[in-house]
Order: structure tokens, then C-alpha cells, then sequence
């Protein structure tokens, strides 16, 4: 039985791209790198359900251009490297005690639960120019891969319309620690201004949910913070459940008290 990649498909999500718009860009990038390929939206598809573990060298090199992220943090498992040419011209694997050895792969150290899947993130700020403390709402999606965590809110699924939010964060152990941007709306109160900041979150031992504090600069240029908090919602990032939860948040008061 084979294994969905549940990664990919969150990073396709956190794009906002469907299946077939991601083919759609992996062709254009490989033709723009000179390496013209075919893939198609039933590629993305294996890719997704976990039939192919491996893509071909060409696809890696669309899918990094594409995603910005190593293949290794896409779900996949790390590809053969092809045989080196060494420096006198002859090819071939790199050596160990004068025979061809296996190439080392590098992998993500394991740090215990995975934080993947679909997370509502809450965080206060003041503003002093209304002279009120307003909250920010985001349905996310995290993806976690050895002790680093990606995370990109879901189409439509803002308390504040158009406010795109992603985070790239590091863990180690209960503590997460990194940044976050988010890009508010043309026709909003802060008329597009893009914010980011630092974040840094504890993880309580039921691993459902992260608190802590944010760091930013404000409307004014000063330096502002406030608390951040974040629920998990759903482990799962199939393509009916991110459906669900591209949508405005509707905040459970009681989940903060």
C-alpha cells in the first residue's frame, strides 16, 4: 500500500495552485531552464498518492524552481545522484578505496511528532492610529520536514480579506522559532503594506498546540508585539479537507482561554 505525499500536495495548496496549474508551471519552468518535460496533471497526481517515491532528475529541477524548496523537503525520497565526471575525463560513481561507492544522502534529522496539516493561527495586535487591539485570523497549512516547518495560509481563509500569511520556522523540540510575512489587502485599512517579523511559539505535550509571542515593526516604523497562537484543525491536507478550510475562520473563544 502506497503512501500519499501529503507534503506536496500542502505545498501545491500553500501556491494556490490546482493540480493542473502546477503541471502547467513545472512545464514552463523546465522549458525556461532549457529541459523541456511532460509533466501533466496525472503526474501530479502519482506524485501526490505516493506512486512514484522518486521523481526524474528533469522534474526535480521544476519542481525546486517552482516551489523553492530542495526536493528533499517536498516529500520525495532523496534521488540517485547521476555518476560524476572526474577530473581526468572519465566518468563514473564517486569513489571509496579506489571502487564506485553509493553516494551519501543527507536527510532531514527526525525531530519526534510531525507538526504537518491545517492549523488555525490567531495573533493580537494594537493600533495605535484606532486606538484598539484587533485580531488576525488564517486557516494554514504547515509542512514539516526534519526540524524545519513551512507554513502558507489557504485561499480565502482570512479574517481580513486578501491578507496572504506564510511562515518558515525551525524546531527544536517543544520550541519553534523563525518568521512570518504577511501581505495585506489593496483596499484594506493598511492599503497594501507588506508586514514580517519574528515569531517564536511553544509547543504544549499534546503537540495540538503552539503559543507564544510575535515581533514586527508597526505602521510607524516602531517595534511592535503581541501574543500569537496556533490550533491544529486537521492532520490531513487532501484536497476535500484544504476545500473546507478555504474559508474565513469562524474564531471558538473557549479554544483560548
Amino acid at each position: 500500500m502506497t503512501t500519499p505525499n501529503e507534503t506536496l500536495r500542502a505545498v501545491r495548496h500553500g501556491l494556490r495552485l490546482s493540480q493542473d496549474e502546477f503541471a502547467k508551471r513545472l512545464r514552463a519552468a523546465g522549458t525556461k531552464q532549457g529541459e523541456p518535460n511532460e509533466a501533466s496533471k496525472r503526474l501530479v497526481q502519482r506524485w501526490e498518492s505516493g506512486e512514484v517515491r522518486a521523481p526524474r532528475p528533469v522534474y526535480v529541477r521544476a519542481l525546486e524552481a517552482v516551489t523553492n524548496l530542495p526536493v528533499d523537503r517536498l516529500g520525495f525520497e532523496t534521488p540517485q545522484l547521476p555518476p560524476r565526471v572526474t577530473l581526468d575525463g572519465t566518468g563514473g560513481h564517486d569513489m571509496v578505496n579506489g571502487k564506485p561507492g553509493i553516494p551519501v544522502q543527507v536527510l532531514p534529522t527526525p525531530t519526534g511528532d510531525d507538526h504537518s496539516g491545517i492549523w488555525l493561527s490567531r495573533y493580537e495586535f494594537f493600533s495605535s492610529s484606532r486606538d484598539n487591539t484587533f485580531t488576525g485570523l488564517h486557516h494554514v497549512v504547515l509542512t514539516q520536514n526534519g526540524n524545519r516547518i513551512t507554513g502558507h495560509s489557504l485561499p480565502s481563509a482570512s479574517s481580513n480579506p486578501d491578507s496572504p500569511l506564510s511562515f518558515d520556522l525551525t524546531i527544536d523540540r517543544n520550541i519553534v522559532t523563525g518568521t512570518w510575512v504577511e501581505q495585506t489587502a489593496q483596499d484594506g485599512y493598511y492599503q497594501g503594506a507588506r508586514y514580517h517579523g519574528a515569531i517564536q511559539l511553544l509547543v504544549d505535550p499534546t503537540g495540538r498546540r503552539m503559543t507564544g509571542k510575535w515581533v514586527g515593526f508597526g505602521k510607524e516604523f516602531d517595534v511592535n508585539t503581541g501574543p500569537w497562537d496556533l490550533r491544529l484543525l486537521d492532520k490531513s491536507t487532501a484536497d476535500e479537507i484544504t476545500a473546507k478550510y478555504s474559508a474565513p475562520p469562524a474564531e471558538d473563544p473557549a479554544s483560548h482561554n
